[in-house]
């Protein structure tokens, strides 16, 4: 298996203005269903990227997935080690799985929006072409999101770890009552909390469940975190902002089937006793938008401000 790079050779995160970049990687929605459609949109980026002046390599399970056999393929493991670019097509979940699994290579990913809201895959689908030209010329504006590094400590030991680039969701068990909580940050203790559970959010996830759940927007390059409680018993218990430089620990006290779910993607079955430590991740992922981007026009055009006013 190819050896993730060290932080001090990831050149790949402070890209040069002008860059062209030699080998891109062409990924799909993954597990989704092939259809003509979406075989063909992924067909006709490929030829635009190739007639950019880049060598395509397709993403091994998208090309399984869709049926396509006409371009080299190679696993994430290999793209990391191999490509300049990933090119996602899909959704923001698309996303957020393909950076989580990509971030200790460096590699720079834009997303071209097939899903339904596109926070993180910005690019949509039918303005592909006129955008993607100029950013594979050098002109794009790089943007770095940082990680959650969790795990699950069991009597000592670790049992489950994983990363999250949106969030990590404690949540009580469906067909139970509330779950009790113990906090502690940096080391100190915070409070005990009953609650239908915690959401520990990076700046990126703060507009998905964070924010349904009454949290505030961070800004991407703000160096925090945002803990939210769901549904908590006491409601003076309200969300907080944290520095992310200081750990972040939640016992599981009371309470039945709980689980720590990462970007809603990676699952841990908690016990009482069991301890979710998160950090900082070392690694971060490194989006690339058009020129002249920016995170409010996102915010504006996403949650629909500036509507219905005079």
């Amino acid at each position: 298996m190819a050896q993730a790079p060290t932080n001090k050779n990831k050149a790949a995160m402070t890209l040069p203005k002008n860059t062209r970049f030699g080998k891109v990687a062409l990924i799909g929605k993954l597990h989704s269903t092939a259809s003509a459609q979406s075989v063909a949109v992924l067909q006709d980026i490929a030829l635009f990227l190739q007639k950019s002046g880049c060598e395509v390599v397709l993403e091994k399970s998208t090309a399984e997935q869709m049926g396509l056999n006409n371009l080299p393929t190679l696993n994430l493991t290999e793209i990391g080690a191999q490509c300049q670019l990933g090119l996602v097509v899909g959704g923001d979940g698309s996303m957020l799985g393909i950076g989580r699994q990509l971030a200790p290579f460096g590699v720079p990913l834009i997303g071209i929006n097939q899903g339904r809201l596109g926070f993180i895959t910005d690019i949509a689908l039918d303005q592909y072409a006129s955008v993607l030209g100029p950013m594979l010329a050098g002109e794009y504006d790089a943007d770095k999101r940082s990680l959650i590094a969790g795990k699950v400590m069991r009597d000592g030991k670790c049992i489950f770890e994983a990363m999250a680039m949106n969030d990590v969701v404690i949540n009580r068990g469906s067909h139970s009552g509330m779950v009790e909580m113990r906090v502690e940050v940096g080391g100190h203790f915070v409070a005990n909390q009953r609650a239908d559970g915690l959401i520990l959010s990076t700046p990126t996830g703060c507009s998905a469940y964070a924010l349904s759940a009454g949290g505030p927007l961070l800004h991407p390059t703000i160096g925090g975190w945002v803990l939210v409680p769901i549904a908590p018993h006491t409601l003076s218990n309200r969300p907080i902002v944290l520095s992310d430089a200081e750990e972040v620990a939640i016992e599981i006290v009371a309470g039945k089937d709980a689980s720590a779910n990462f970007d809603m993607q990676s699952l841990a079955e908690l016990n009482i006793g069991d301890r979710i430590v998160m950090t900082r991740s070392e690694h971060s992922v490194c989006f690339l938008h058009p020129k002249g981007w920016s995170y409010f026009d996102t915010l504006r055009k996403k949650l629909h401000w500036n509507e219905g006013g005079s």
